[in-house]
Parts: C-alpha cells; sequence; structure tokens
C-alpha cells in the first residue's frame, strides 16, 4: 500500500485555501497543518476539516516540525517564507514544492542551495495544464524560430503587477518582455496565451484556470512526482519532460 504524504501548507489566502481544499480531500496525503503569518481573529482550523491553522509568530517553524512533523512543505504565501523554514527543510529533509511568483535572483539561489540536501521544486505557477502549454510552446519555438511570437495574459482586476506565469513563458521562449500584453477584468482567475505568428497560419497555445483549486491539483501532481527524484533542484518542466521521456522510451520498446 502506497505511504501517505504528511504535508504542511504555508499560506491561506485565495490560492492555499483551494490547494487546502484539495490536499485535504485527496487519499494520497495527509494534510498535518496550514501556516500562517498570523491567525488573530482567524478560524483555528480550515474550514471543514479538522487541519488546524497555526499562526508562526506564535509558533516558530523549528517548533511546528517539531510537534506535528511532515515529510513535505507547499508554500503559497510570500518570498520571505522560505528564509523563514529554508533551514529546517533542509535539515530534516522536507520535499518543498513553492508556487511563490516573486522570487529574487538571491530567493532563487537560496532555494537551489537547499536541493543539496532534499528534494525542491520551484514554480510561479503551478498548474499542470500551463505547464503543459510551456512545454509546447517550447518545443515549437526551437521548431520554427522565425515565427513572430506574442503572449496574452489575462487575471481579475486588482492583480497589478504582471503575471509571473507570463514573464516565465517570455524568458523560455527568448523573446522582450514587450511581447507580453496584460489585460484586468473583472475577476478572472488567470488566463494565458501565446501566439506564433507564421506567414500563412496562426497557432495559439491557450490555458485557462477556472478555479484556484487548479493549483492544488497541480501541487498535488508536484508532490506525487518529486517522491521518486533524487535530491536536487526541479522545475515543474523537469517533471513533464521526464514522463515524456519514459513515454517515448516506453513506445521505442513496444
Amino acid at each position: 500500500m502506497p505511504k501517505i504524504l504528511r504535508v504542511g501548507l504555508v499560506g491561506h489566502g485565495k490560492a492555499g485555501q483551494a490547494v487546502a481544499n484539495i490536499l485535504s480531500n485527496d487519499p494520497r496525503f495527509e494534510l498535518r497543518w496550514i501556516a500562517r503569518r498570523s491567525v488573530a481573529g482567524q478560524s483555528h482550523t480550515h474550514p471543514g476539516t479538522d487541519v488546524p491553522i497555526v499562526g508562526i509568530e506564535q509558533h516558530p517553524y523549528a517548533e511546528l516540525f517539531e510537534s506535528m512533523p511532515v515529510d513535505a512543505l507547499v508554500d503559497f504565501s510570500s518570498p520571505e517564507s522560505i528564509h523563514a523554514y529554508g533551514e529546517e527543510v533542509r535539515r530534516r529533509g522536507v520535499t518543498l514544492v513553492s508556487a511563490i511568483s516573486a522570487y529574487s535572483e538571491d530567493d532563487l539561489a537560496y532555494a537551489r542551495s537547499l536541493g543539496d540536501n532534499t528534494r525542491v521544486l520551484c514554480s510561479p505557477n503551478i498548474t499542470l495544464g500551463i505547464n503543459f502549454l510551456i512545454v509546447a510552446a517550447k518545443l515549437l519555438r526551437k521548431i520554427a524560430p522565425f515565427a513572430d511570437v506574442e503572449i496574452v495574459e489575462q487575471h481579475f482586476r486588482e492583480k497589478s503587477e504582471i503575471s509571473g506565469t507570463a514573464r516565465k513563458i517570455a524568458e523560455t521562449l527568448e523573446v522582450d518582455g514587450e511581447r507580453i500584453t496584460s489585460l484586468r477584468l473583472g475577476g478572472i482567475v488567470g488566463h494565458h496565451e501565446v501566439i506564433f505568428g507564421f506567414p500563412h497560419q496562426t497557432v495559439r497555445l491557450t490555458h485557462e484556470s477556472i478555479r484556484r483549486e487548479a493549483f492544488g491539483t497541480g501541487a498535488a501532481f508536484a508532490l506525487t512526482q518529486l517522491a521518486d527524484c533524487a535530491n536536487g533542484f526541479y522545475t515543474f518542466d523537469d517533471l513533464l519532460l521526464n514522463l515524456m521521456r519514459a513515454e517515448l522510451l516506453g513506445a521505442d520498446a513496444s
């Protein structure tokens, strides 16, 4: 019988709550606790569950890891958090899945260093669909480097900054950030489109996030794949490409 993975979740905003909904209902995982900066005036359990919500100001990570050990940590909070729990993750060999989109270069360098001692995945957008889109777009870019490329991202009205996912797509495809068009409309969760303009045809790769629970299914996918990986620093691309290679090798063998 497969081992049930004990998971801690950092962050309980809109995305964190949606991730908690998925992980707390997936029999492969035991969501042991949810950490947030403070729980003052807040419910102390995730709605509909008995999963405790713990205030880090009151209970530091060292204390939390000791009293309620976990095998993996999923972070949907802020860039600063990795420095608060990082050394505990390193010391205990806890798998880390981070979906933070605004890491600085120093933050990323620190995350990579944690990969010397445990398994670490960082992805600014952890939905399975958008990461498949990125892999497909990268392949098409290599096949047709002469094609024009434009990136369109749409999000809810209150999101002020350019999508970290759109920036990653531009970086992956080696196109200028000026090729990103941002639209802010109503309550759109997330829409990304990569448009390839050929002389006589157009290819559009599109991903739509319908509900934030898509982040939860992406985190669950990452956790299960990392369980079979060696220590190291990974991207979502790495996990997908490993699966693709295994599928192609299996097809060749048959």
